[in-house]
């Protein structure tokens, strides 16, 4: 037990640091047992709370120290993203306002102000924010990243691609090659690998850019991938080799290189996309092995309604379950297949009333496989996740659903269609959200295919 609240406070600090959440926690409590107007121990138990995931006791700490030293822009920022992440937008833009007026000089309250207003649909404002961010500190990462996603989705594309190349310096991937990193030089008989991205949709999206690097006059390209990628992208035309992460990788590359850097190397605009499609097939022999296990006649629609838990704009882009389109049943003639994999796989086993959903995801090895299975259906129905991607990739006529919160960039606004994706339709929430009236939407269009002669 501390007698010292000074002491106690900087024995939290250290077990919070080497991750003893319990411990840190107790000695904040008895620094503010002998200290109750400590702020600062009130303010790192906030962060302890918010780290925890505790958001109601993180938000009162932080209120808490603000009524203490209500000047502290710091506390504001920290009540501004807890609040942000929450979706409480009105007052995290109050907090977030103080911040920034506390701390006019401050690039990360700017950054974080205009984050906000830009996913408030305040593009003009928010681009403002990352601008004054930027003039206060030209190489600030996490600003250049969120103005790179505003200036995309604007196809506002040559400062767009190099904005988007900050991610590197704070969303860091464990692979790189002992060998320059390709930024445009001459590629006549030298060789060139691209190194892996995050997301498998990422990787499905930009890989169209392998072939280019043969154009250029590479002798050898080699993509890395995700083990579940490796035999579609064998599919890829103009690469030599697939290797998949975790195999052991061979050296001797000239050059090496990320996916999602090449479209802002190769100049690409809004009339240079290529989309060229299909740039990835499916295996005719996985094809015919599949063909046999669908549904033999009527429309044969795909159905993906969830992506990966882990990413930070899930709860949005995803549907809550299968029920959520259950209004697709109504449609007569209408066979669906799951695609789902992962979270809300085996909610294919208890579709909707009145649904019959072929439940093959389970079935699904890698992606080659869910080509395949794609190449044998008339649609594919999709959220924002690697599944679309593939559909598009395919030449698959498929239709996307979006949020209107924190929409990404690549399908840019307002738009029904992608010019990344040909066969792609783009269905999207209105403002405000809700999927209620997209999934009305989409049930409509599907009874209008489905009655076509």
């Amino acid at each position: 037990m501390h007698t010292d609240p000074q002491q106690a406070y900087l024995d939290a600090n250290h077990l919070l640091a080497a991750g003893d959440y319990a411990g840190a926690e107790e000695c904040y409590l008895q620094a503010l047992a002998l200290q109750p107007l400590h702020v600062a121990a009130r303010a790192n138990l906030g962060y302890l709370k918010e780290q925890q995931g505790a958001v109601a006791e993180a938000e009162f700490h932080y209120r808490q120290a603000i009524a203490l030293m209500p000047d502290h822009p710091q506390l504001h920022q920290n009540l501004g993203a807890l609040l942000f992440k929450e979706k409480r937008l009105a007052e995290s833009e109050a907090a977030m306002r103080a911040a920034a007026e506390l701390a006019p000089d401050s690039p990360t309250a700017w950054s974080q102000l205009g984050a906000l207003l830009v996913c408030t649909h305040r593009e003009p404002e928010g681009e403002a924010c990352y601008r004054q961010a930027l003039a206060l500190e030209p190489g600030h990462a996490r600003a250049q990243f969120n103005l790179s996603y505003l200036l995309l989705r604007q196809a506002r594309f040559e400062e767009g691609w190099y904005m988007l190349d900050a991610r590197w310096q704070f969303d860091h991937f464990p692979l790189s090659f002992d060998c320059p990193f390709w930024e445009g030089e001459p590629l006549n008989g030298k060789s060139i690998v691209l190194g892996l991205e995050a997301g498998h949709g990422d990787m499905i999206h930009f890989c169209r850019y392998a072939p280019m690097l043969k154009a250029r006059g590479a002798q050898r390209v080699a993509v890395v991938c995700h083990p579940a990628l490796r035999r579609l992208f064998a599919t890829l035309p103009g690469v030599d080799h697939v290797h998949a992460l975790g195999e052991a990788l061979p050296g001797g590359w000239d050059y090496w290189t990320r996916p999602m850097h090449l479209p802002g190397l190769f100049g690409t605009e809004m009339a240079t996309i290529p989309a060229d499609v299909p740039y990835l097939r499916a295996d005719p022999a996985l094809v015919q092995q599949w063909r046999g296990e669908l549904p033999q006649q009527g429309l044969r629609v795909g159905l993906a309604w969830r992506g990966n838990a882990n990413f930070e704009n899930d709860a949005d882009r995803s549907l809550p379950s299968l029920m959520s389109l259950a209004p697709l049943a109504a449609v007569a003639d209408a066979h669906f297949v799951s695609l789902q994999k992962g979270a809300g796989e085996a909610e294919a086993l208890t579709p909707p009333a009145g649904m019959f959903v072929h439940p093959i995801a389970a079935r699904l090895g890698d992606f080659a496989d869910t080509a395949a299975v794609i190449a044998n259906l008339d649609l594919v129905i999709s959220v924002d996740t690697a599944v679309a991607h593939l559909a598009g990739a395919l030449g698959k006529p498929c239709w996307l659903l979006l949020p209107d919160y924190r929409c990404d960039w690549r399908w840019m606004a307002e738009r029904g269609d992608t010019p990344w994706y040909p066969s792609m339709r783009l269905f999207r929430q209105p403002r405000g959200g809700g999927w209620t009236p997209v999934i009305a939407e989409v049930a409509a269009a599907l009874a209008d295919v489905a009655i076509r002669p």
